[in-house]
């Protein structure tokens, strides 16, 4: 028996099946990371870089491209987003941040990142403090903000109609990517676990050199420790993919950057440290602190050498070396055990430690008046050079050196 023909069924039925751009399945798998894609650009240029940190001028075309894409792709409410991440930076690490995993647990951050947004987000206190200076035009108020949800709603029509019921995958890929990328990963991972370039007063860290599909997000300890630069790498293997469209932006006169990551100058040599070397260390801190951490890696190099030369044990020290950079009060009570082990055996590196200490004080005191901050800079730099270790000699004429 013969069905009936009926070309409106079989119309749906084919709609369903293909949609309206019939394409392979590799070709919308690459519309999907295309489009996710530049919902990473829209959040890291326009909301982090530009909104949340003022770091960077977009010009009315991308900003208002991005406010469209946003609505279409997230949901997400500019002001909100803002108001939450100044937040986080506010109050990082403690109690009152919004998805610290120090705090709340990385399992929490990671699977229920998105939840901790949208608890926030009803928080008026944090809106009304830290969501100001942020788009407020006709077009925000009456459309973006108010029927927030209808965008990802016409953007799920549009998946339907151009893929059929494969459109719904579609859409559910590109609604996960920011929840799992930034609430999960960045917000989560990033406070976690992988490296860091500087010991900044928080946990973050960079997650990979090379994390193209979160847009130079992952480099989020370069971010915490310059926090209003619009450039996120800082190493040479570091690549911020987001930097690279903000230049070609600028290029065509659609952005201006505002900062990047300072850079130390290194000049004449003074004869001996003064209020000027004060300055330049106190500016450039965290890149100071970051060429101290580099002399004691390669002390720790050169020591466990000379044990293994020896056939003696190195594994101590081997155990301590990646935590040598890190702040006392930042080491885990594990990591603690073995730095102090270290230390007991190796008299160079305990000195070292010693100093690195007593030079961070100096930005930290403040009782201390600038002259006497000076005098106890030109101080420190005498016993480095005094102590008859190459890397302290070699640290303090780069001090010396420095120019803010």
């Amino acid at each position: 028996m013969m069905l009936p023909d009926w070309p409106v069924l079989n119309a749906a039925i084919d709609w369903l099946a293909h949609g309206l751009w019939d394409l392979s399945w590799w070709q919308v798998v690459l519309y999907t990371l295309a489009t996710t894609h530049v919902t990473i650009a829209a959040v890291t240029i326009f909301l982090h870089r530009t909104q949340a940190h003022r770091a960077m001028d977009l010009g009315p075309i991308p900003s208002h491209f991005f406010r469209f894409w946003l609505w279409l792709g997230t949901g997400m409410v500019t002001k909100e987003w803002v108001a939450i991440h100044r937040k986080h930076h506010a109050k990082c690490e403690t109690v009152d941040d919004p998805h610290s995993p120090q705090t709340r647990g990385i399992d929490t951050v990671l699977w229920r990142g998105a939840e901790l947004y949208r608890t926030e987000a009803k928080n008026q206190e944090t809106i009304s403090k830290f969501g100001h200076g942020t788009p407020n035009d006709w077009i925000e108020r009456n459309l973006y903000t108010r029927y927030s949800w209808q965008g990802v709603g016409l953007m799920l029509i549009l998946n339907l109609a151009l893929f059929g019921g494969l459109g719904a995958t579609v859409w559910a890929v590109q609604m996960l990517w920011i929840p799992i990328t930034a609430a999960g990963i960045i917000n989560g991972i990033g406070h976690y676990w992988g490296y860091r370039n500087f010991e900044a007063p928080d946990a973050s860290t960079n997650i990979s050199p090379w994390g193209v599909i979160i847009g130079g997000e992952e480099l989020h300890n370069n971010h915490h420790t310059y926090p209003t630069s619009a450039k996120f790498s800082v190493k040479k293997y570091e690549f911020d993919i987001g930097w690279v469209y903000i230049r070609a932006m600028e290029a065509i006169g659609w952005a201006k950057v505002k900062k990047v990551p300072p850079k130390l100058r290194l000049g004449a040599v003074r004869p001996v440290a003064d209020e000027k070397t004060l300055e330049a260390v106190i500016a450039h801190r965290y890149e100071v602190m970051a060429g101290y951490a580099r002399e004691m890696r390669r002390v720790a190099r050169s020591e466990m050498a000379q044990l293994k030369a020896k056939g003696a044990d190195f594994s101590p020290l081997q155990g301590a070396k990646r935590w040598l950079h890190r702040d006392d009060d930042k080491l885990p009570a594990a990591a603690r055990a073995k730095v102090q082990q270290a230390r007991d055996a190796h008299p160079v590196l305990d000195q070292m430690l010693t100093m690195r200490e007593e030079l961070r004080q100096m930005w930290l005191n403040t009782s201390h008046s600038r002259e006497q901050l000076a005098s106890d800079l030109q101080a420190w730099c005498l016993r480095a050079e005094q102590s008859g270790i190459e890397a302290l000699q070699r640290f303090s004429m780069k001090l010396r050196a420095a120019h803010a």
